[in-house]
């Protein structure tokens, strides 16, 4: 009895500690993870961001010797400035490997799709997919219309973009539908200016219209689409050799 007691008095203990918080991640935390993932794949980016400090300092302590300004604080602000430059230089950088290690693989489009952040519809999936070769198709909607981008090669993944544009232009007849492939073949768009190309096309409808165009879509999308049953596998399903040929 008095065992029993004991370990529900060890049990009340445990569940009064409280589990510690976790610590509280600040901007300099995330910029310092920049700056490694960056010195992995460029080691010189440290005596570059060096320069560029230095270098904004001087500039800025030789402007306040020219106009007869206290050069101490005419170099901090050039300090300010170097820095705000150092930070841009390493954001770019950033960018450039994060899309320099996706590029090639299944679903990039989806990832470069996905930093697009106001003002347009995304589907994360892909709304196409030629199951021989595993080229995709992704579709954005936006005031320019309805994006449909593949991903594949440029000679395989035309069929399949004009079959998707077919599909939409069924359901919203009115409504332009753009095509863009992605790759670095001739006419495609490189994966790192996807979505700045996206995002520059001519704008053409009410920003009221963008939503109910999405929805008609996805309920297009999520129609066409067969459900798979629990526990199987899709890409290892095998048909059934009896079926096919008759019991």
């Amino acid at each position: 009895m008095a065992r029993k007691n004991a370990d529900a008095a060890d049990s009340a203990a445990k569940a009064s500690v409280k589990p510690p918080k976790e610590k509280k991640r600040r901007w300099y935390h995330q910029v310092w993870d920049v700056y490694t993932m960056v010195r992995e794949q460029q080691p010189s980016i440290t005596w570059v961001l060096i320069l560029i400090l230095l270098g904004a300092a001087a500039l800025g302590a030789l402007v306040g010797i020219l106009i007869s300004y206290p050069w101490v604080i005419t170099a901090i602000f050039g300090l300010m400035l170097g820095l705000m430059g150092a930070m841009l230089l390493l954001g770019r950088r950033a960018e450039y490997f994060a899309y320099k290690r996706i590029e090639g693989q299944p679903g990039a489009v989806s990832a470069a799709l996905g930093t697009i952040r106001r003002g347009w519809n995304i589907e994360e999936e892909p709304v196409a997919v030629d199951p021989r070769h595993q080229d995709m198709v992704f579709r954005a909607v936006g005031r320019p219309g309805v994006v449909l981008v593949s991903e594949g090669p440029p000679h395989r993944v035309g069929k399949l973009l004009e079959a998707e544009k077919k599909k939409v232009a069924r359901v919203v007849p009115n409504v332009p539908v753009i095509l863009l492939q992605e790759g670095r073949g001739d006419g495609q768009v490189p994966l790192p200016q996807l979505a700045k190309t996206v995002q520059k096309q001519k704008k053409s409808l009410a920003a009221g219209v963008v939503p109910e165009v999405s929805k008609r879509l996805r309920a297009l999308h999520n129609m066409n689409r067969l459900p798979v049953p629990k526990g199987i596998d899709p890409m290892r399903a095998r048909p059934d050799r009896k079926a096919t040929r008759g019991r």
